[in-house]
């Protein structure tokens, strides 16, 4: 559905090492710095990117927004949510866990990124 997603940061340097570690935890590579000091992680499926914002103004999260990134079991949440501990993030909600909603049971873990982003490990349990 999507093709990228472009957050802002307020230091890029930070939110790479956030960023490189939490998605390491799921297996990726580390971001690619381009000439603009933007960073880009590259899927298969799309492209997650950092940048300063263009018009000069600080970055700020968005009130009521989420990033959610998909893991492929809890353990992978887990690992997630401590790089992310560990690198700078702060965590928020309640602690990693199943939730039981209208989309069925889900594996979910929180984070705060270095710039204020909300950020979510999910699983999607088939029938755990």
């Amino acid at each position: 559905m999507f093709s990228h997603i472009m957050i802002g940061a307020n230091d890029i340097q930070a939110s790479k090492v956030f960023y490189d570690a939490v998605l390491g935890a799921m297996g990726h590579k580390p971001g690619v710095m381009d000439p603009k000091g933007r960073c880009f992680y590259f899927t298969d499926a799309g492209i997650f990117a950092l940048t300063p914002p263009i018009n000069g103004e600080p970055a700020s999260c968005g009130n009521g927004s989420t990033i959610g990134f998909a893991a492929k079991d809890p353990a992978t949440a887990d690992a997630w949510h401590a790089a992310g501990l560990a690198n700078g993030g702060t965590t928020l909600e309640d602690p990693p866990g199943y939730r039981e909603g209208p989309l069925g049971k889900l594996y979910l873990a929180y984070l705060r990124d270095p710039s204020g982003n909300k950020v979510c490990a999910l699983h999607r349990a088939a029938s755990e």
